[in-house]
């Protein structure tokens, strides 16, 4: 099961998941310059964090958004990114947050699973129901794949459904993650955890500690750290004995260079140094 590589990466490399969503106002002015194809320029500032950072972070989150956005050329760095990441070894996280059902829902996992967009990971969204991650499966069984889908989320407007009480007094997200946690039990690693996880911002400590607890099957993609407001302090309360998670930055390191004068110049080795400090920060927080 793929959950078990990434399980084993956390082990070797800590929990960073470098979020790649990047725009093209991240990447410094001489290097656009060096590449005035939007493609060449978001795939090579890419290509660059990643070379430097690879040995420090655990996979790596491509926010598709970020490339749909510059149209074909976008998703032609999309795709050389993904394909990077494969050849360099590392493990991807396609971040397209898809949601739909039958044979729509069947594209979509053909479409990001095999061919110019394949990837390791997906993100999905399960309001339309459990037929919408249905089309997914066998690529989970058969061919080592995985998936986090949509349970907790760190937006502010999560309360506007997530949080919303049943009869049981529980919230509309525990009851996602019970039914998701459920459906994982059929595609268990031999590390402990599904190759379905799920998506769990890093906010509200008490609340965390009682997910930890309830989905102790499911591996956490956990978003919120940094440019979010979590701390390191918040994460570790959603993971079980050093693991169990990923935790997700993008901003927070994608433009750590704009913290240093003259730090563009050397923007990849400031993303590296970032990394490293947010996974430091992470594993001392897990120590106490």
């Amino acid at each position: 099961m793929i959950i078990d590589k990434l399980y084993s990466t956390i082990e070797a490399k800590g929990h960073v998941c470098l979020g790649l969503d990047t725009d093209i106002t991240y990447i410094p002015k001489w290097f656009l310059e060096k590449y005035p194809e939007i493609d060449e320029a978001l795939f090579q500032f890419n290509k660059a964090i990643i070379d430097e950072t690879l040995d420090a972070v655990a996979c790596y989150k491509v926010q598709i958004a970020y490339y749909e956005a510059y149209g074909l050329k976008g998703l032609n760095a999309y795709h050389k990114t993904l394909r990077y990441i494969k050849e360099v070894g590392a493990l991807s996280i396609a971040d397209i947050k898809r949601g739909d059902i039958s044979k729509t829902a069947e594209m979509y996992a053909k479409g990001h699973f095999e061919g110019d967009f394949e990837c390791d990971f997906v993100t999905l969204n399960p309001y339309m129901g459990l037929d919408s991650i249905e089309p997914y499966l066998d690529y989970v069984k058969n061919k080592e794949k995985g998936m986090f889908v949509l349970v907790r989320t760190s937006n502010p407007g999560a309360q506007d459904l997530e949080y919303v009480e049943l009869k049981d007094d529980r919230r509309v997200y525990d009851l996602i993650g019970e039914k998701i946690q459920n459906l994982g039990l059929n595609y268990m690693g031999e590390c402990g955890y599904s190759s379905i996880g799920g998506v769990v911002g890093c906010t509200n400590v008490n609340e965390g500690a009682l997910m930890r607890e309830e989905l102790n099957k499911m591996f956490f993609l956990i978003p919120g750290y940094g440019a979010q407001g979590g701390a390191a302090k918040d994460v570790a309360v959603y993971l079980k004995n050093g693991n169990g998670g990923v935790v997700n930055s993008s901003r927070g390191i994608l433009l750590a260079y704009k913290k240093v004068e003259g730090g563009e110049l050397n923007f990849a080795k400031y993303a590296r140094e970032a990394a490293i400090i947010m996974r430091d920060d992470i594993l001392k927080a897990i120590e106490k």
